[in-house]
Order: structure tokens, then sequence, then C-alpha cells
């Protein structure tokens, strides 16, 4: 292992390798060998035993005692703890970041902008704890009072992918907690030293707290089989998944089969439209970020470029001079804009769905090599590509987890609006004008049909502020910020009668 990453394991308070955290209790798996190499440079992070259906098991009994205890504590309490878990993170934020370059990949800023996501999210959750309102409603009966309520749910299932290793649990986690809902987290076996990383600094946060129950946040670090045996317990209520469509399909239907709850973060297929009334220079620079910046594996990475046939010439020409200058390079370098992919088998993907858009009549203008020159050995560093494409080609129905940008040519608005709904997915959107009636219309109810839909800033980089998701194949999610805490708890409605009479609903006379 790095000496650098030891170090800010270290720091963190991650000394050992295992696959199962309850309360500041680890314990070794007990399932097959997980063998961690870096997307970096390919060198062995770490290795240890995954953990069993079994022990996750025994982790949600666990995670279901400590709701009991936390759901009768105050709710501004509940979010003392997740502020001293902002707190730590603030300490912390470097060698988190670190972290989650070597495992995940991500450039410097990136990395420690996603860190800062986790803090951002907290200090909205702090604010949120006591801000968990219901409604007093018109009552038709004299004399009573009709109001709802949002009670804390159960346990809260998180299953979280490679590519934001941290802040999407940091998403969940604050929220549920200041809920009132205890923890079960399944990260990505390709990131788990980060989530142990985040179990660490969480049991930091909550050691000087000595209402804070045991296990109140468990860490189970398995394969597909862990995250289907905690979408199939009844005593987790809400399960919350992050990553490909397969996956949530596959972890919506266990939910489903017991009437749970799923909330869904899946594939995104993100389109721009740039019309002739851009700010070309904005444009450019929007696209570039939202298309390379990730390596292309965000789930908002702009994958269509949908441009105005009288700018297409003009924008591809300054997009492949762009490409042909990105510092491609080592993530943990300043210097560096864009890292590395994950693993070969994203390379393989990448370089098949490149050959595939050929076969169905795309031109490759630029990019979609492998780098091998000035950038660390074994790493799967790759030339962001752009292929100019039909709209009907069946490629671009797909997402390649990859740097690939495919430009489409459209004549009129409403063609270039159908074009970007006509996939399955509809996670984030863009469009690029100086046109108030086209931005108004591309934000309406016939416009984007995606759950973000942005006027003239990229598909990428969302704030915590707002909910976050998508529809369709995106799984109709939503995380973050606006109301969307009220997907991690139930609501009860209350009629209080303080009359001394029995009036029915809807007048309905019942006199015995």
């Amino acid at each position: 292992m790095n000496l650098e990453l030891k170090s800010s394991l270290t720091a963190i308070g991650v000394d050992h390798e295992f696959a199962v955290a309850t309360g500041s209790h680890w314990e070794a798996g007990q399932g097959s060998l997980l063998r961690l190499s870096s997307p970096v440079d390919g060198s062995q992070l770490t290795e240890f035993h995954l953990a069993t259906e079994a022990q996750a098991a025994s982790a949600i009994g666990k995670a279901h005692l400590a709701f009991q205890t936390w759901r009768t504590i105050p709710a501004p309490r509940r979010g003392e703890l997740v502020r001293r878990l902002g707190e730590v993170l603030r300490q912390h934020k470097s060698d988190l970041a670190r972290i989650v370059s070597w495992e995940a990949g991500k450039i410097v800023q990136e990395a420690l902008g996603e860190v800062q996501e986790m803090i951002d999210v907290c200090e909205f959750a702090v604010g949120l704890s006591r801000q968990l309102y219901g409604l007093t409603i018109a009552s038709e009966r004299p004399e009573h009072r009709l109001t709802e309520q949002w009670h804390p749910l159960g346990p809260v299932g998180i299953i979280t992918a490679f590519n934001f290793p941290v802040a999407v649990w940091a998403w969940n986690a604050a929220i549920a907690l200041v809920c009132g809902d205890s923890l079960i987290w399944k990260p990505s076996e390709k990131t788990p030293l980060c989530a142990m990383a985040c179990q660490a600094l969480f049991n930091q946060a909550a050691s000087e707290m000595p209402d804070v129950p045991a296990d109140l946040s468990t860490l189970v670090i398995g394969d597909a089989s862990v995250g289907q045996r905690i979408a199939s317990d009844t005593r987790v209520p809400l399960v919350s998944a992050t990553g490909s469509i397969p996956m949530g399909k596959s972890v919506a239907q266990t939910v489903a089969s017991r009437l749970g709850r799923s909330l869904l973060e899946l594939g995104g297929n993100n389109a721009m439209i740039v019309a002739p009334s851009a700010d070309m220079e904005l444009a450019l620079r929007a696209i570039v970020f939202a298309a390379v910046g990730t390596c292309g594996q965000r789930c908002t990475s702009l994958r269509r470029l949908i441009v105005q046939r009288s700018v297409a010439d003009s924008l591809v020409e300054r997009l492949q001079k762009t490409y042909s200058q990105l510092p491609i390079g080592n993530p943990l370098e300043n210097s560096s804009l864009v890292g590395p992919l994950i693993s070969g088998n994203a390379y393989q993907a990448m370089q098949q769905a490149i050959a595939d858009a050929q076969a169905q009549g795309g031109n490759l203008v630029a990019g979609g090599e492998r780098v091998v020159q000035d950038v660390p050995e074994n790493g799967f560093y790759v030339q962001p590509a752009i292929i100019e494409i039909a709209s009907h080609a069946p490629i671009v129905q797909q997402e390649t987890f990859a740097p690939i940008l495919y430009v489409i040519r459209y004549d009129e608005l409403d063609e270039a609006i159908q074009i970007q709904n006509g996939v399955p997915q509809g996670l984030a959107s863009a469009i690029f004008t100086s046109n108030v009636r086209e931005a108004e219309y591309f934000c309406s109810a016939v416009g984007s049909d995606c759950g973000i839909a942005n006027v003239n800033i990229g598909t990428s980089g969302a704030e915590i502020g707002g909910a976050f998701g998508g529809e369709k194949e995106t799984g109709g999610g939503r995380e973050s910020g606006s109301d969307s805490w009220k997907a991690y708890m139930r609501r009860c409605t209350n009629t209080i009668n303080y009359s001394t009479e029995l009036p029915l609903a809807q007048g309905i006379q019942f006199d015995v």
C-alpha cells in the first residue's frame, strides 16, 4: 500500500481491514477473498474477506435494535450528531479525499469537492433537524383538528457505487440520521477503504455522545448477494440504491416483493442542447467538464451533445482542439484534469462502445485510444472520445460509463427535445441558449423529461440544496435537498376530536 494512503487511513482511524463494522466494533469477513487494486497505477491496496449474507443479517438485527432507541431521541439532538460528523469531516477532508483519489481514481479537486459535499449535506441536515414539519388541515367537522406528523421510518439500507464512494453515503446518512433512522451501508467492492474511513469518522463523531446507541451505523462490505440480503429483509423498510440500471431493477424487484420502499439513483445518459444563440465560450467549458470530469464516470456525465446544425461544425472543431490539450494523468497530481478509468473492464467497455458506434455509422472525430505516456503504468488512462452519430443509432440509447461524447445535429428545438427525451434514462439535461423562450420551453412540462433540467450550466455538479434524482430508468428516487427527507420517514394523519359530539365525515348518519 502507498505510504501516503496508509498515512491517511491511519490518521482517520482505519488501522485494519475488516468487512463488517457495527458501532465501534470491527469484524473480519467470512466470505470470499477480495484483492483490491488502485485504478491510479494498478498497485495492490489491500485484501480481506468479504462479509457473508449471515453477517449482513446480523448487522441488520443490530441496526434494528439501535433504531428502537434512536427514534426516541429528539430530532435536534439527532442533528447534533450530524453536526459533529460534519466537524470531523472538515478535520480530515484532505485525508479522506486522498483515499478517494487512490481508490476511485478521482483527481484532487474532484475528491476534495466530494468530501465538501459531505460537509455541506451535514450542514443542511442539521438545519433540517428542527424543521421536520407536518401540516394542519382544515377539518370539515366542527371542533376537530386534522393534522399530519412525520415519524422515523426504521433502518435504512444504503447501497452505493464506486464513482461517488463517500458523498452518496452522506446524502443518505445525514438525512436519515436526523429523521431518526439507523443505517446499514453496503459500499461498492471497488471502494471499501473509503467506506471504512467514513465509518471510522462516524465513530469519532458518535463517541462523545453517550445517548447515541451502539450500532446506529453499520457497514457491511460484501458482494451482490449481501445487497440482495439487505433488500429482502423486512426489518429494512427503505433501501436506497445507487448504481447501474440492472442492479437497480434487481434491488427494486426484491424490495417490492415484500412491499418495501426503494429509492433508486441509476443510469443517466444525459444530454445537452446547444442552440444557435448560446454563449459558445460558456458552453464549451460546460461541455468539457461534464463530458470528461471523473473520466466520464459520473451518473450526470454528459453523453449526448445535441447541437443546432448551423453551429455544429465550429463547436466540434473547438472541442477537438480542447480535447487534444487535456491534461491526462495521475489524479493525485494537481496538474491533472482527467484521471483513469476504474478498471480494465471499463476500458474494454469503452472500446466496445466505440466499435459499435462506428459499425452503426458513427464517425470517431477525436480520442478513444489508451494513453500510455506520462501516466502511471498499469492504470487505464484514455483520451476522451468524440463521435458524430445519428440520433437513431442504437448505441445512443445506452450509457457507457466512460468519456464518450456523441454529437448529434438538429434543425428545430422540438426535434432536439425529442432526441433528448428519446432514451430510456432521465437523470440530467441542459440547454445553452440566450433565448428566454427556448429556456422556458425547455424547463416546461413539454420540455425536458429529466429530473434535472439546467439552463446555461452543464449536466454535472449538482448542489445539495436541491432534490437530486431522475425519471424513467434512472429510478425516480430523490436524495439530498428540498423535501427529499420525506422518503426517510413515515407519514401519520391524526384527527383529534375535542367536542362532545361524534360527527362522521361526508355527513354520514349512523346513530345507534
